[in-house]
C-alpha cells in the first residue's frame, strides 16, 4: 500500500535528521511518496508569512506530515511555527512517549521509565493573547475550555483502553487557578467516569515534577493542559537521556504531524553531529498512526537495538558516529529483521 506524507526538513539540523528519518523509514519497505515542503527561518523571513499556504494545503492534502525542528526566535521576531501549526490544524492532542533506552547512561539506572505525556495543544496562555495595559504593564489571558479539555482527556483514557494502560495522572495548579484548571480537572474526572478500569488520580504541576524527578518509574499516563506538557515533557526527557530521544506527535480528527522535540541546534548542523533518535521514534509513531503497525515496530526494535550494543551511537549519548554511521546501523538492523 502507498502513503502521501507532507515532509517538512526544517532548520538547523532538521534537514540532517529527516533524511535519516526518511531512510529509515524506507528501509521497513513502506512506500510513502513524499511531499517536500519548506518551512524555516529564511523562508518566513523572506515571505514575511509563518504559515505559506502550500505547507496548510500540502496537510490537508496528505492529512499526515513529518516535521523537523524549525527556529523560534525568543523574544521577538515572528511567532512560533510549531503552534501556529498546531492551531491552524486543529492539532488538538500532543502526545510525547517518553521512555528508557538501553545504552544510555542516566542518573535512575536502577528504574524502567516508560511514560507517556498528553497535552492540551490549543489553548492555555499559548493563545497567544496579550496585551499592554499601560505602559510596562502586560496582561497574558490563559484561555482553558470545556470543549478542548473533553477532548485531550478523551483521547489519554481512549489511548489508555487501547493500549492496555493502567493510570492517567493529571497535572494542574488549581489551587490557585481554581477557575481555568479548575475547569481542566472538572473535565478529565468526567471522563474518567467512563472508564473505571483506569486508575485516575491528580497531582499539583509543581509536585508532580518533584515526584517526577524522584519516582519517575511510578507514572505512567499524564494529561495536562498546554504549558505545563510543554514544561513537564522536556523535564522527563531530561529523565532518559535528552531531547534528542524523544518524539513527539501532533494529533487532530483528521489530520496529524509527527516531530522531534528538540531544537534546531544550528550551532552543529551540517556537521554530521546530530542525534536523529528522536525523529525516527516519531516516524515510528507515524507508521503506526498509518497502520502500518509491523513496519513501525521493525524500525523502533532497530533503534533500540542499535542502542542495546552501543557501537553506533552519537557523542550526544556518549558515542562518536556520525549522523549518517548511526542510520545506517539502524537501517542494518532493519534488514536483518525481514
Amino acid at each position: 500500500m502507498s502513503h502521501h506524507a507532507t515532509l517538512i526538513p526544517g532548520d538547523g539540523i532538521g534537514p540532517e535528521v529527516t533524511a535519516a528519518a526518511v531512510r529509515a523509514v524506507e528501509a521497513t519497505g513502506v512506500n510513502i511518496q513524499w511531499e517536500r515542503c519548506e518551512l524555516n527561518e529564511e523562508v518566513i523571513l523572506r515571505r514575511n508569512e509563518v504559515l505559506p499556504p502550500e505547507i496548510i494545503a500540502s496537510i490537508h492534502r496528505t492529512k499526515v506530515g513529518l516535521k523537523g525542528p524549525v527556529t523560534t526566535p525568543i523574544a521577538g521576531g515572528f511567532p512560533s511555527v510549531n503552534v501556529a501549526l498546531r492551531k491552524a490544524l486543529d492539532l488538538y492532542a500532543n502526545v510525547r512517549p517518553v521512555r528508557t533506552l538501553p545504552g544510555v547512561k542516566t542518573r535512575y539506572t536502577d528504574v524502567a521509565i516508560d511514560m507517556i505525556i498528553f497535552r492540551e495543544n490549543t489553548e492555555d496562555l499559548y493563545a497567544g493573547l496579550e496585551h499592554e495595559v499601560v505602559k510596562d504593564v502586560i496582561t497574558s489571558i490563559k484561555v482553558i475550555t470545556r470543549v478542548a479539555s473533553i477532548r485531550i482527556a478523551e483521547y489519554a483514557f481512549r489511548y489508555a483502553r487501547e493500549n492496555g494502560r493502567k493510570r492517567i495522572t493529571s497535572v494542574h495548579k488549581a489551587n490557585i487557578m481554581k477557575l481555568s484548571d479548575g475547569m481542566f480537572l472538572r473535565c478529565a474526572r468526567e471522563v474518567a467516569l467512563g472508564y473505571p478500569e483506569v486508575e485516575y488520580r491528580e497531582l499539583i504541576v509543581d509536585n508532580a515534577c518533584m515526584q517526577l524527578v524522584m519516582h519517575p518509574e511510578r507514572f505512567d499516563l499524564l494529561l495536562m493542559p498546554n504549558l505545563y506538557g510543554d514544561i513537564v515533557s522536556d523535564l522527563t526527557a531530561g529523565l532518559v537521556g535528552g531531547l534528542g530521544l524523544v518524539p513527539g506527535a501532533n494529533i487532530g480528527e483528521k489530520l496529524a504531524i509527527f516531530e522531534a522535540v528538540h531544537g534546531s541546534a544550528p550551532d552543529i548542523a551540517g556537521k554530521g553531529l546530530a542525534n536523529p533518535t528522536a525523529l525516527m521514534f516519531s516516524a515510528e509513531m507515524m507508521l503506526t498512526h498509518l497502520g502500518e503497525i509491523e513496519a513501525a515496530k521493525r524500525l523502533g526494535l532497530a533503534v533500540r537495538a542499535v542502542y542495546e550494543r552501543g557501537e553506533k551511537l552519537t557523542c550526544d549519548v556518549g558515542g562518536a558516529c556520525s549522523t549518517a554511521e548511526f542510520t545506517s546501523a539502524v537501517v542494518k538492523e532493519i534488514q536483518k529483521q525481514q
